[in-house]
């Protein structure tokens, strides 16, 4: 029989305190308290030690990675070339451009050309029909005629004058005499004397006449004259040698003086183009000076113009100067229209430096550049940017000539920190001959990318 057994048997006024060798209900719960603790503890430190461990690698591995300076790409700083080259875009224009209008009004008769025909200077290009203006010339025709006619009639009536004036004054000095003698009476001679004097007013009035008459026919004439010129418009004619560019009527269409446009002719043998400099370059534009235009029609070829004239002073809203620069064009390779790339070289008129666009740090405080010192720290500069050329940025103050750049620097390039400045074309270099080397490889171990810190 067991213990337990024993236990149930006791009497039941006897408890189990009481019976000798049998621990007591107080001393088996310190017990459990005391496996309870050591448990706890137990777990803790299962926990604890191995985060210990874990946190004292760390500090190990980031006193390691502190000693030891990390690998940097970095380039000098390079002066920027005594001349810029500036690209401006520009649209391309005839040197010469007009509409041709109609002059007279009519119905266009002939047409002789269409777009894309070259012309003369002076090639008959259409022809108009104006009955009306026709009819206003034989109307003019007919008044210069009669004003002619008129001044004839009127140059006879002076002459006719003229001779009965001198018949007059014969007469009367007749008479004057005859009264001296007194042959006659002073009665008879008076009459005599006041015909001459009429005689002579009627000169006058004739040669009055014979003015008016006169002026008449030259303004039936000018009038004559003037028709005859809107006449002569029936005829189309090309002011200039060039190409027909715009066509815009039939035959038989309605055409009014002024207002209706024939055609547009283009003077096409130089073309010519204006761009917009902005202020910082425009000081050193000079009319005469070279320019290069490239077309996307025409990859890898670059034609050469000349600048030919500026505005003088500066757009007020833009704050450029407006310039031209010409084209020859004999050849007719390029044609009106066109949209081209101007470069001009000019020659820099602020000293600068020039960097890799990837060396920029863009931070809340401006923008910066990290440059590695003598020492082989990390400091950074703040800067000024200048113009932007793609591949290369311009500095204007804040950086020196032969300064180690460090290109594209990452979050762990930090101020004041110890790095090995390796020369991005040493890098360049040594990436060519990895290759070269291991060609025959299947696979080849790149460095990493340009610019990225490399922890050994």
């Amino acid at each position: 029989m067991t213990h337990e057994n024993e236990v149930h048997k006791l009497p039941a006024n006897e408890s189990a305190s009481t019976v000798p060798g049998l621990p007591s209900h107080g001393t088996r719960r310190k017990v459990f308290l005391l496996l309870a603790v050591c448990a706890v503890i137990a777990l803790i430190c299962v926990g604890t030690v191995p985060r210990l461990f874990l946190s004292h690698e760390l500090r190990s591995q980031a006193h390691e990675q502190a000693a030891t300076s990390a690998n940097v790409f970095v380039t000098p700083a390079q002066a920027s070339p005594p001349f810029v080259s500036v690209q401006l875009s520009g649209t391309m224009s005839p040197i010469t451009e007009a509409p041709i209008l109609a002059r007279a009004d009519g119905y266009l008769k002939r047409r002789l050309v269409d777009i894309g025909d070259l012309v003369r200077a002076g090639q008959v290009i259409g022809v108009i029909e104006t009955p009306e203006l026709d009819q206003q010339v034989q109307q003019a025709k007919a008044l210069y005629e009669q004003s002619q006619s008129t001044l004839a009639q009127s140059s006879a009536a002076l002459e006719q004058a003229r001779a009965n004036a001198g018949i007059a004054g014969i007469t009367a000095e007749r008479w004057a005499a005859l009264v001296k003698r007194g042959a006659v009476s002073r009665q008879a001679n008076d009459n005599y004397q006041f015909a001459y004097s009429a005689q002579v007013a009627a000169v006058s009035v004739a040669t009055a006449s014979v003015a008016a008459a006169t002026n008449s026919v030259g303004a039936n004439a000018a009038n004559l004259d003037h028709y005859r010129e809107l006449q002569s418009f029936e005829i189309v004619r090309a002011p200039f040698a060039g190409v027909i560019t715009q066509r815009n009527v039939d035959e038989g269409a309605l055409v009014t003086a002024t207002d209706t446009l024939l055609f547009r002719v283009a003077k096409t043998d130089t073309l010519r183009t204006f761009i917009d400099v902005p202020q910082i370059n425009a000081p050193s534009i000079h009319v005469g000076d070279a320019a290069d235009l490239t077309f996307v029609q025409f990859p890898g070829h670059t034609f050469h113009g000349t600048i030919t004239r500026t505005s003088g002073s500066l757009d007020l809203n833009t704050r450029t100067l407006l310039t031209e620069v010409d084209l020859d064009n004999r050849d007719g390779k390029l044609l009106p229209g066109m949209y081209a790339t101007v470069t001009f070289s000019l020659p820099r008129t602020v000293s600068s430096i020039l960097i890799p666009s990837e060396a920029l740090v863009f931070r809340a405080a401006g923008t910066t550049v990290a440059v590695v010192d003598d020492q082989h720290t990390v400091r950074f500069r703040k800067v000024v940017v200048g113009h932007d050329y793609g591949p290369q940025i311009e500095i204007v103050s804040g950086l020196g000539v032969g300064e180690s750049v460090i290109v594209n620097p990452n979050d762990t390039t930090a101020e004041g920190a110890k790095v090995n400045p390796v020369s991005l074309k040493q890098a360049s270099g040594s990436l060519a001959a990895a290759s070269t080397t291991s060609s025959g490889n299947s696979r080849v171990e790149v460095p990493p990318a340009r610019g990225m810190a490399v922890n050994h």
